[in-house]
Parts: structure tokens; C-alpha cells; sequence
């Protein structure tokens, strides 16, 4: 990947070090006289070219990035920047449009069947501790763009040495948790990348509008300042059709006295072409100039013309840059399929050239017979930073014409454009949608209807739809679509082929909650991306769990993370159990990192507080070492008998049974109640539960103001235990807990030892029925001082509850309507995994576990 040689590399003294004094201009690199013969970075403007299968990036909002590096001009990113949310490239925002397509492919699109096993490298952005996998000599800097690391593996290396590395790639440590990108096929020719990686869509900024296919605006070069010396004059130069209609330029700053191939050469290398200069010229901007061929200096003007000054007395201040026309032209076909030898054909066209004698040339060269022509096309790409875009040309296209017309559109397009033959294939194409927020409980032929009357889908499975266009029109129809007052939402899922996955592989299954841990949740969505296959991570606010599953349906092994609080972990686990009679692996393990505010389960099993910025790869690592452990869960009948009257919720009429999980503990009273008005504080000012501590204050203010309340709960429900009458003493919140953990850490039961009872276990089958007296009896419980009321141990209760009462199952509160309460236990023992104690990762977040869902049938 060097600089060939007839791109003429010139260097020259800069700062005591050296620098490239031609291709400098370009992208700024700088090396050691002494390192020149080891250089093997490609400059900006032949990069596009070395690219082997073009993929486009997936940028995220423009944002801040401290000691990160531009990879297109290679300086430091001062101002707002975008990053790929899939791999390691920073760009400037003016940058972004010269940017290759060079991203991960994570997945087959459509019939390319090509090998990912390849180190993926990119350059520079390495922490200056980084060590050099080959000379295991420092190879990171935080003041210059340097070092290499591959973006599957995370190997580095220098830039001298990643070339003699071997170039397959086995996914480092994580190999037996990464989803193999050729086991994944998504047809994504009319979706973004966001919509490939269900990446949550944010608001346009003011730099977002105006965007042409590459999604980005063209301002001004951002080292290129106003000049105030007399002897230099700053140019506008538009680089093509295209960028006149849209106004977007690029400045350039030249003497007064440039000759007009000095001019040029400025204005490509604003653009970053190295092209020779005299296959180009400048056209004064003016509407004129946009309908007339008139360039300067080629009507009839005399040779020695072009060596004079391109300024006259009154000078434009906008120019266009404009390709002479030509005769013959060679240009590169590239074979869409895996073929030994070169990685293109050259081929000389002329005026008469058309696509079909194109394909007849290429195809012997290729090995292929030229008797089935009509088996074959020819593909046109346009390799934008944002979008790859295709085009099948016609076979009587004359190709010489076709190349003077990308060049008047843009010339920097045509940089970025490629010719690929491509052969006819039989197969079909299905994308997968997921559709959301459907109302539950309905009959197949409900669900049907109401496909069909609101999106007026004619074919729908979980929807398999076999036409580009048709899921294009549905996926933006879903977006604008309420039923029942509520959105619909969708999702495009990729497709995993199950026998394809090596036999040594696990994938996991990620999913985050971004809201969770005070938005710690978006540092992780990005970093886990980053780690793995993008394609098994997971948003949980964007569709929920369920696309997560279904993606993952045919897969015969796999595990799951959930990164949320101990909500998230019963929302997912409650989706699992919806879920698994349609799984290929119906008891996939699931681990948890906790982000939320008590992580009540992540204590009990080990994982510590809460996460707090712990390296992402050392938790995955640590997951991937954890030994088995087993835990109860629990299903709780919530059954209305008789309407409330009076209730604060407005209650008119019996609420309809219904069944929720439990894993941590369930309360009843005072102890929801708090929990219900910080679920209503939270609610009216989300912005401002951005952590953990406010979180905590706002739980001790509402604490503070309900003190002097009275309550007689005891009252107000009755309690059976294994079919016994258990009499309440007089207590103010009564908790059924299955882990020795309740309101952020605190003992609830107590470790003083008791005749009555058995010592509480996770995997005993039972429960602990435990009472508190009020809001300062919680506090003491919490602060270590005493322990609750011990009532009862079990493992069938039946609540009677006389009148409306708050009820909150793992942290999720409401308000219950008078009627019956079953808890039972949930199925066989639920299998759980803790980080193996010889494991050296021991941060705040300390051991790390499965928990495997097992569910008894007919549940």
C-alpha cells in the first residue's frame, strides 16, 4: 500500500524532520529522512484506488474528539468532526466527502461472496502505550496520526512493520464471540448505514443540510484562510456541475502572478486528485459557462498562451475546474467475484466503445466464455464516504461519453468511481424488516389486516419482502404509522447463516440500553461495535429485544449481554421467554453488565456497583472466562377481582389479569410508592437523570417529604404462604426478595441466624417475605443499622390485596387495583455464570455472569 512510483514523490527539509513537498499538499505526511524507504502509508489521493471491496461508513453526529487525527488530511480534529460508528476513522467535516469507502465489511450484500479474513487496517489514532505486535516497540502517538491496528483482531503495528504480518485474520481473543462477517448477508442497496446497524437516527444539524449523496456540505478548506497579503488572492473552485447547483466549493490561495497550470494544480489538489494537470482547465463560473463548452485557453490559443498569468485586470473570483476531452482513455474493470491474479483488467475505450464491447474483451481475460454475454453486466460504482451507490449500464452505452459526463458532474466523483463486471445471478432478494408496537394478543388474521390496511403490504411475513423498492416504501411508511395511538417502528435485521458459523464459535448477542447508567449506555453501543461484528449489537431503543432474537433464531449456540439496569435484564429475559420456543438455541446464556441505579442482581452476582468506565475489552474478555452458578425465578399472577373505587389512577373497571417476571424481589407499599414517584419525577424531566448519584438524590428526597406519613398496610392485605395464613405484624411495605440484595446493596433479610428459617440461597426454590415499618426503617436498613421484619419463607404466595395499593416488580412501579397476587416459582433452576476467580480484571465492576433463561413448558 506505498506510493507508486510514478506519482513522483518529492521530499524536502521541514522542521528539522522531513516531508513530502508535492504529495504533502495532499495529505500532510511527515517521516524521518532516514525512514523514507520504509513508507507504506498510500496518499490521500490514490487511496480511493487501493480500496478492495468498497464499503461505506456509517457516521454518527458531528462531535468533539480530543487527540484524534483527520485520516484524509491528517491533522488534528480542533472543530466538530464525524467518526464512523463502525470502525476507527475520524474525518474533519470538510474532509468527509474525500474519504474512502474503505469501512469493515460486516456482512454479504446482495451476490458478493468475498473473504473477510483479512486483517482490516487503519492507520494512526493509537494510544501513545500502543506496542507493535512485530518489534514490540512503541508504535502510538498523541501527537501525530501513526501506528496501524487492525480493526477485527485489534492487533498494531508501525506502519513498517504491519506488512509482514500474516494477512489472515483470526479475530484476536474475542474470536469465539464474534459474529463472522461472511455468516451474515443483508441485501442494504436502499438503506443507509444507520438503517443497516438499527443505529438510532438523530436530528439534522445546521452542517447536515444541503447534503448530496455523500451527506455532508463542502465549505471552505478549513487551512486555507482569507489572504490579506496583496501579492495573493483567494479563489472559489467549484468541481463540477454538481457543486455549482448545490454551492459548494472549496477555496484555494494562489500569487497574483500564478500562471494558469499553477492554478489548476492548486485547485486539484484542493480536491485531491493527482492527476496530471494538463488533462485539465479552468472555466470562469457564470451561468454562461454552465451551458457553453468555452474553457480557457483551448479555442485556437497558442501553446505559449498557457504559460501566462491567468489573471487579467478584472479577476472572477469563482472558477470551475473542467476535464479536456479525449480521444481514447484506458480505464480499470474490476471482477465482482473472488478471482486470483490482478485485482482489475485495463482496457483501452474509445469514441465507439459501448458497454457490451467492454464485456467481450474482459471476459477472456477473466477466463470466462464470451458466448453468453447476455449472463453478464456492467456495473457502475460510486464509491461515496456514505453510500456506495450502483448502476447497471445499458449495453449500447458508449463509455467514453459516459466518463466526460460523471466528470462534468464532478470530477472528485469520478475519482471515486469504479467499473465492475458482474455476472446475472438466479437468487432472490428478501430483506427482512421487523415491525414494532403492533398491539399483542391478536390472531394471525388481525395482525394481517392491519398490515394491510395501514401500510398496504401485499406480501408480509416477519416481513420477508422480496423488492428493493416495495421495503424502501414500507420502511418509511412503518416510521409515519400509529395504531392504536401508538408508533410503529422498524427495523432492518440481517440474515445469519447458521451453517456457516465455525463449530469454536459462540457469538454474543449484545444488547444496550443507551437511557440506562446516565447515558454510560452510548459509550458502550460504539465501543461494542467496535469490538464486534456490528450486527449483533443491539439498541434496546430502537424495536426492543425481539429483532435481537429473531436475528439470532438459527443460530445453534449463542450467548447474551445485557447493559442496562435490573429493568433492562426482566425486559430482555421477558422477550427471551415470548421468544424461545423459536429459537434454534431456546436457553442461551446472558450475562449482565449493570448501568443502572441499584444493579441489585449484578451485586448479588458479583459484578460489583455498577459500571463506571471500565475497558470494554477486558469485559468481554472477562465474560467469556465465567463459571456456572444458579439462580430462581419467579412469575407473578397480578389478578383485579372488583373495580377501585376512588383510586388515584382513575381505575373504572377490573384491569385484566396479566403475568410478569421476577428476578430480584417484588414490594408492596411504602417501598413502591417511592419507587412510583421517582418513576413520575423521571418522567416529567428526563434530561435530568443523566447519573447515578442524582438518581440516588431525588430516591432520598422523596424519601424525606413521606417520613411522617401513617400507613396500616397490614390492613389492607392478606398473605398466604404454601397454602397457610401467615398473620402481618404492623408494618408499612411488605418485600418478597429472591437475592440477597434490595435497594442498592442493602441486606434486607439480614445475616443473623434464625431457627425459624433456612439460610437464604439464589437456587433454593424459596422466597423471603420481609416487612419494614416506614421510611426511616428503610433508611437504617440501607445504611447497615438494623434488617426488616422477617415473616415468612416459601415458594407458592397468594396476596389479597382489599384496595388499591402500589406494586413494583424489580424496580417497575404502579399502582394495583384490589384482587389476588400468586407468586410461583418459574420453571427449573435458571443457570447463571460469575467471572472465574483467576481472572486478573478486578475493577469496580468485579465478576461478571450468565444467567440462562430456562422456562417450564406450558408457563
Amino acid at each position: 500500500m506505498s506510493c507508486r512510483r510514478e506519482r513522483r514523490r518529492k521530499w524536502s527539509a521541514f522542521d528539522g524532520k522531513s516531508t513530502c513537498c508535492k504529495e504533502q499538499q495532499f495529505c500532510n505526511f511527515m517521516s524521518h529522512e532516514k525512514c523514507l524507504k520504509n513508507v507504506n502509508i498510500p496518499c490521500s489521493c490514490i487511496a480511493p484506488s487501493l480500496v478492495r471491496i468498497p464499503v461505506a461508513h456509517c457516521f454518527g453526529p458531528p462531535g468533539h474528539y480530543k487527540r484524534k487525527f483527520c485520516t484524509v488530511c491528517r491533522k488534528s480534529l480542533e472543530s466538530p468532526a464525524f467518526r464512523c460508528e463502525v470502525c476507527e476513522l475520524h474525518v474533519h467535516t470538510d474532509c468527509i466527502l474525500f474519504a474512502c469507502s474503505d469501512c469493515r465489511q460486516c456482512h454479504q450484500d446482495g451476490h458478493q461472496d468475498h473473504d473477510t479474513y483479512h486483517h482490516h487496517w487503519r492507520e494512526g489514532n493509537l494510544p501513545s502505550g500502543a506496542r507493535c505486535e512485530v518489534c514490540k516497540k512503541t508504535c502510538g502517538s498523541s501527537e501525530v496520526l501513526s501506528g496501524m491496528r487492525c480493526e477485527w483482531c485489534g492487533i498494531l503495528a508501525h506502519a513498517a512493520c504491519y506488512v509482514v504480518v500474516t494477512p489472515e485474520c483470526t479475530f484476536g481473543r474475542l474470536r469465539s464471540m464474534i459474529l463472522p462477517p461472511s455468516c451474515v448477508q443483508l441485501f442494504s442497496r436502499n438503506f443507509s448505514k444507520l438503517h443497516c446497524f438499527r443505529i438510532s437516527e438523530n436530528l439534522p444539524t445546521e452542517s447536515d443540510e444541503g447534503d448530496d449523496v455523500d451527506g455532508s456540505t463542502q465549505g471552505p478548506a478549513k487551512d486555507v484562510q482569507i489572504s490579506t497579503d496583496s501579492s495573493k488572492q483567494t479563489l472559489k473552485i467549484y468541481d463540477g456541475s454538481d457543486a455549482v447547483k448545490r454551492n459548494q466549493f472549496r477555496l484555494i490561495s494562489v500569487p497574483r502572478i500564478a500562471k494558469n497550470e499553477e492554478v489548476v494544480e492548486a485547485a486539484l489538489r484542493a480536491y485531491y486528485i493527482n492527476d496530471d494537470q494538463q488533462e485539465y482547465e479552468l472555466q470562469t463560473f457564470s451561468q454562461q459557462a454552465l451551458l457553453s463548452d468555452d474553457i480557457i485557453n483551448r479555442n485556437d490559443a497558442a501553446e505559449d498562451s498557457n504559460l501566462g498569468s491567468v489573471f487579467r485586470e478584472s479577476v472572477p473570483e469563482a472558477w470551475i475546474i473542467r476535464a479536456k476531452p479525449k480521444d481514447e482513455e484506458v480505464i480499470r474493470i474490476y471482477p465482482a467475484w473472488l478471482w486470483e491474479g490482478m485485482a482489475y483488467i485495463s482496457l483501452r475505450v474509445n469514441k465507439d466503445t459501448t458497454t457490451q464491447t467492454v464485456i467481450k474483451e474482459v471476459l477472456p481475460l477473466l477466463g470466462r466464455q464470451t458466448g453468453c454475454l447476455q449472463n453478464f453486466k456492467l456495473v457502475e460504482v460510486l464509491m461515496g464516504s456514505k453510500q456506495v451507490q450502483r448502476m447497471v449500464l445499458d449495453n449500447q452505452e458508449l463509455i467514453l461519453n459516459r466518463l466526460e459526463d460523471i466528470r462534468k458532474i464532478s470530477i472528485r466523483q469520478m475519482n471515486q468511481t469504479r467499473f465492475y463486471i458482474v455476472e446475472n445471478s438466479k437468487s432472490s432478494v428478501q430483506v427482512n424488516m421487523f415491525v414494532g408496537g403492533l398491539p399483542p394478543q391478536l390472531s394471525p388474521e388481525e395482525y394481517m389486516n392491519i398490515l394491510k390496511n395501514e401500510l398496504a403490504i401485499k406480501r408480509a411475513v416477519v416481513l420477508e419482502i422480496s423488492c428493493f423498492s416495495e421495503a424502501e416504501r414500507i420502511y418509511m411508511l412503518v416510521k409515519d404509522t400509529t395504531v392504536n395511538d401508538k408508533p410503529l417502528n422498524a427495523v432492518v435485521i440481517p440474515e445469519v447463516m447458521a451453517s456457516k458459523i465455525p463449530q469454536n464459535c459462540w457469538p454474543l448477542l449484545v444488547f444496550v440500553n443507551p437511557k440506562s447508567g446516565g447515558l454510560k449506555g452510548r459509550d458502550l453501543l460504539y465501543c461494542f461495535r467496535k469490538l464486534l461484528n456490528p450486527h449483533q449489537v443491539f439498541e434496546l431503543t430502537n424495536g426492543g429485544p425481539l429483532p435481537g432474537f429473531h436475528t439470532f433464531s438459527k443460530v445453534p449456540s449463542f450467548r447474551v449481554l445485557v447493559c442496562g439496569g435490573d429493568g433492562t435484564v426482566g425486559w430482555v429475559l421477558g422477550a427471551l421467554e415470548e421468544i424461545r420456543h423459536k429459537l434454534v438455541c431456546s436457553e442461551p446464556s446472558v450475562a449482565i453488565l449493570p448501568l443502572g441505579t441499584g444493579n441489585d442482581l449484578g451485586r448479588v452476582l458479583r459484578w460489583g456497583a455498577g459500571y463506571s468506565g471500565e475497558d470494554p475489552y477486558s469485559i468481554l474478555i472477562s465474560v467469556d472466562e465465567a463459571d456456572d452458578v444458579l439462580m430462581d425465578r419467579w412469575t407473578i399472577l397480578l389478578d383485579a377481582e372488583e373495580p377501585a373505587e376512588g383510586a388515584e389512577n382513575g381505575v373504572a373497571e377490573p384491569e385484566p389479569p396479566k403475568i410478569v417476571q421476577m428476578n430480584n424481589y417484588c414490594g408492596l407499599g411504602i417501598d413502591a410508592e417511592l419507587s412510583l414517584d421517582f418513576h413520575h419525577a423521571r418522567e416529567e424531566e428526563p434530561g435530568k437523570f443523566n447519573s447515578r448519584f442524582h438518581n440516588k438524590g431525588v430516591y432520598v428526597k422523596v424519601g424525606l417529604q413521606k417520613i411522617s406519613h401513617t400507613r396500616n398496610l397490614h390492613k389492607d392485605i392478606k398473605l398466604q404462604v404454601d397454602q397457610r395464613e401467615v398473620e402481618l405484624p404492623n408494618i408499612e411495605g411488605l418485600i418478597f426478595i429472591n437475592i440477597p440484595s434490595w435497594g442498592s446493596g442493602a441486606d434486607l433479610w439480614g445475616t443473623d441466624s434464625d431457627d425459624r428459617f433456612e439460610k437464604p440461597r439464589i437456587d433454593d426454590g424459596l422466597l423471603e417475605v420481609v416487612g419494614v415499618t416506614g421510611v426511616v426503617h428503610m433508611g437504617q436498613v440501607q445504611s447497615g443499622f438494623r434488617s426488616g421484619i422477617r415473616i415468612a419463607q416459601g415458594s407458592y404466595f397468594r396476596v389479597t390485596l382489599l384496595k388499591p395499593i402500589p406494586v413494583q416488580v424489580d424496580g417497575e412501579p404502579w399502582i394495583q387495583a384490589p384482587g389476588q397476587i400468586i407468586i410461583s416459582a418459574a420453571g427449573p433452576k435458571v443457570m447463571a455464570e460469575t467471572l472465574s476467580q483467576k481472572t486478573d480484571f478486578v475493577p469496580s465492576v468485579t465478576l461478571f455472569c450468565y444467567v440462562a433463561h430456562q422456562l417450564c413448558s406450558g408457563t
